[in-house]
């Protein structure tokens, strides 16, 4: 039985030239995902246990041992206290922390969603290369028929073939690029979250501090 499969480059060299466009959407896009999976990993990993720890030192009173264990841990929850015990041991009240607290969230905010624009582009553009192609190949079918001046499926195939390779193309780098987005964007959803937790708790310490010293 003769294989009909195709290998990648036959695919790449069928398709015509729109394939170039979306190789480079498809190589972007995964060198993209790469990066932001690895910095939102690292962004999440022992991101409750240092909430955990800070309350627990915020308690006992101990801001320096608090600052370093902030100090030594990555992450943007972790940029968040760091600034804010900072404050807190400089003796800044509970607005000039919220401030500070409010600035750096913004900073590792937009951090965390850099690379997220452009897997959007990706997911919307890479349908419509495909479609592109789609319609230059049915153009080259249109044009083969007009010149042999009868319809005959040998002259339409090659047309049609990369109608159909470009946009199958298209819709397969569009489809895990549009998950990985939305995946993206539920973490860094839950990241604020814990950010803003990370926020009370230093706010909470203040107050404790503040009572104490009344």
């Amino acid at each position: 039985m003769q294989d009909t499969s195709y290998e990648l480059l036959t695919i790449f060299h069928d398709g015509g030239f729109m394939m170039v466009p979306l190789v480079l959407c498809s190589l972007l896009a995964l060198g993209v995902i790469i990066a932001k999976g690895w910095t939102l990993f690292v962004a999440h990993r022992d991101s409750k246990s240092l909430l955990k720890e800070i309350h627990e030192l915020g308690e006992l009173g101990q801001i320096d041992e608090a600052i370093k264990v902030a100090r030594e841990t990555r992450g943007p929850v972790a940029a968040i206290l760091l600034t804010g015990l900072r404050r807190v041991k400089e003796g800044g009240g509970t607005q000039d922390v919220t401030k500070a607290i409010s600035t750096t969230g913004t900073i590792e905010l937009d951090f965390l969603e850099r690379g997220l624009t452009v897997l959007a582009m990706i997911a919307n553009v890479a349908p419509m290369l495909g479609f592109l192609g789609t319609v230059i190949g049915m153009i080259a079918a249109f044009a083969a028929i007009e010149e042999a001046g009868q319809v005959e499926p040998t002259l339409v195939a090659a047309g049609i073939k990369v109608a159909l390779i470009t946009t199958a193309a298209g819709l397969a780098i569009a489809i895990p690029v549009h998950i990985a987005y939305n995946y993206f964007v539920t973490r860094i959803d839950a990241l604020i979250a814990d950010m803003e937790e990370g926020s009370e708790a230093v706010l909470d310490l203040i107050w404790r501090s503040q009572s104490r010293q009344a």
